[in-house]
């Protein structure tokens, strides 16, 4: 008796190789998409920053100075089109202002975004971080 077998499907073995594949990919794959997040955070805070700083130059070329004291950043934001206190995952400040110079500085307020460092900008245009290199990417 000749008896065929067309049995049609995949092995144990075949489906185990690509779970295996699949996690190899996904283990590269989402560090990856990790940093591009991050970095795409850090971007709202740094236009946030280059906002402040025009702000600041659009008063000091009307007024002879910049906007310092309690609610410097909101009368930016009226009159002027500066951003907000917050910006995504950051928080927005003057730590330094006086009628002469600023420094505005965007500070990660998510745990999410906390092992990116704070940014700042100068009155002169002067970029900063607390870790390198987080202006240039």
């Amino acid at each position: 008796m000749n008896i065929k077998c067309d049995a049609k499907g995949i092995t144990l073995i075949e489906l185990l190789i690509v779970i295996v594949i699949v996690g190899i990919l996904a283990s590269i794959a989402i560090p990856i998409y990790g940093g591009y997040m991050q970095r795409a955070r850090r971007a709202d805070a740094k236009t946030s920053l280059e906002q402040i700083r025009a702000a600041q130059e659009m008063r000091r070329a009307e007024y002879g100075e910049y906007r310092f004291g309690a609610g410097a950043l909101a009368a930016l934001q009226t009159s002027w089109g500066g951003p907000g206190t917050t910006v995504g995952d950051y928080t927005l400040s003057l730590p330094v202002a006086t009628a002469t110079t600023f420094t505005g500085r965007a500070t990660p307020n998510t745990t999410r975004q906390t092992s990116d460092g704070w940014l700042q900008i100068d009155h002169l245009g002067n970029k900063t971080s607390e870790l390198p290199d987080r202006w240039a990417r």
